[in-house]
């Protein structure tokens, strides 16, 4: 095996008459590609729900994983929660508007104003801290409040880093993987090693407009007509999904600890399988699972298998897993990186130089890299 310095996931998922991610008018986000419009899930979409997904292999349930905050009301919500209710408001004030523009910049003492900032753990228990000290030296006196305030703001302002200097995972486990940019601190910015592209259909869009109505159940007999006219959009789809993890910077992301990184890309890889995106879960329910997973590991750059459906294909998986593996014969025989691979598929094609395996034994090879490049370096 080339040392694994980068793990690349394909996957192709179906769904049914759904309506997995919307854009700014309610329709089914979209993408032109090879001359056909095309149904997208956003990057953005999908992450969200593997990081956020109640699973027996949640991101939460790995043991060392922080937790994270990804909001605008952290300090209120987290950091001043469950403690300062007694505390007088001229007292307060000073001290959580301080702490509000340390952390989300010179106009943080408005909510409108605020970026949607990730925090992780051991920030917030800083933050918490540093609150709880500042209170109790000012006592009862505003004055003193303030004083203490504006000391505290010189030498935390612009300085998000300070909050967590030394922590294993400072930005919570979610930092680590998906990254973070904090425009009042750049020192802060977590590189994200984790990079995950939109999910497309692998053939043309296919979408209707869905015409539903709500009746009145106590509506009198002569009333006619539906209570409720509207409209929304459903569509059906296979579609191709890319992630790349760079496992180097996964491993400094989290302070060297390579166990940890084996957990993370093993849970990951079944959500990436098993978890679904979606909204409407109640009148779509949108739920389904990869019909095919390939995994590579390799020391060169990665490439996405994208171009296999430049022109669009039928919606089977097993058509789409051959022209897949098609394109990827190509690459092999143009580039030979030699990249190791493993396959879980429900179509019988074969796939260019990869092992066969069903989801476990994929997430155990997933789950050896970290170790694997840690032992070929040595």
């Amino acid at each position: 095996m080339p040392d694994p310095r980068f793990l690349q996931i394909h996957f192709l998922a179906p769904y049914t008459a759904a309506l997995l991610n919307r854009d700014d008018a309610g329709l089914a986000k979209r993408l032109p590609f090879g001359g056909a419009l095309r149904t997208r899930i956003s990057s953005q979409c999908l992450k969200r729900h593997w990081r956020l997904a109640e699973d027996p292999h949640a991101l939460s349930r790995i043991d060392g994983a922080a937790e994270a905050f990804r909001s605008r009301e952290t300090i209120d919500r987290k950091v001043l929660s469950g403690w300062s209710e007694g505390v007088g408001e001229a007292v307060l004030k000073p001290i959580r508007e301080a702490m509000l523009v340390a952390v989300y910049g010179d106009k943080g003492a408005d909510k409108k104003s605020r970026q949607t900032l990730l925090l992780g753990a051991p920030e917030v228990a800083y933050l918490t801290v540093q609150a709880q000290r500042l209170v109790a030296e000012a006592g009862t006196d505003p004055k003193r409040a303030e004083d203490l305030a504006k000391e505290w703001l010189k030498a935390h302002k612009a300085n998000l880093k300070a909050l967590s200097e030394g922590a294993k995972l400072p930005g919570g486990l979610v930092g680590a993987l998906f990254g973070r940019m904090v425009t009042s601190d750049p020192k802060a910015n977590i590189d994200a090693p984790v990079h995950v592209a939109h999910a497309f259909t692998v053939h043309a869009e296919e979408a209707e407009s869905d015409y539903f109505i709500a009746a009145d159940d106590l509506a009198r007999d002569e009333d006619t007509g539906a209570d409720t006219i509207q409209e929304t959009e459903l569509t059906s789809g296979l579609f191709y999904g890319y992630v790349v993890v760079d496992i180097p910077g996964l491993i400094a992301n989290l302070g060297g600890d390579l166990a940890l990184a084996g957990d993370v890309l093993h849970n990951l890889l079944y959500l990436i399988a098993e978890v679904s995106p979606g909204a409407k879960l109640g009148s779509t329910a949108p739920y389904s699972r990869a019909s095919f997973l390939l995994v590579e590991a390799g020391d060169r750059q990665p490439r996405s298998l994208a171009e296999a459906f430049r022109s669009p294909c039928a919606a089977t998986t097993g058509v789409a897993v051959a022209r897949l593996s098609e394109h990827l014969a190509s690459l092999d025989a143009a580039y030979a990186t030699g990249e190791t691979r493993r396959v879980m598929s429900l179509a019988n094609a074969e796939v260019s130089g990869a092992d066969r395996g069903n989801l476990a034994d994929l997430a155990a090879f997933v789950r050896d890299l970290p170790a694997h490049l840690e032992s070929a370096k040595a």
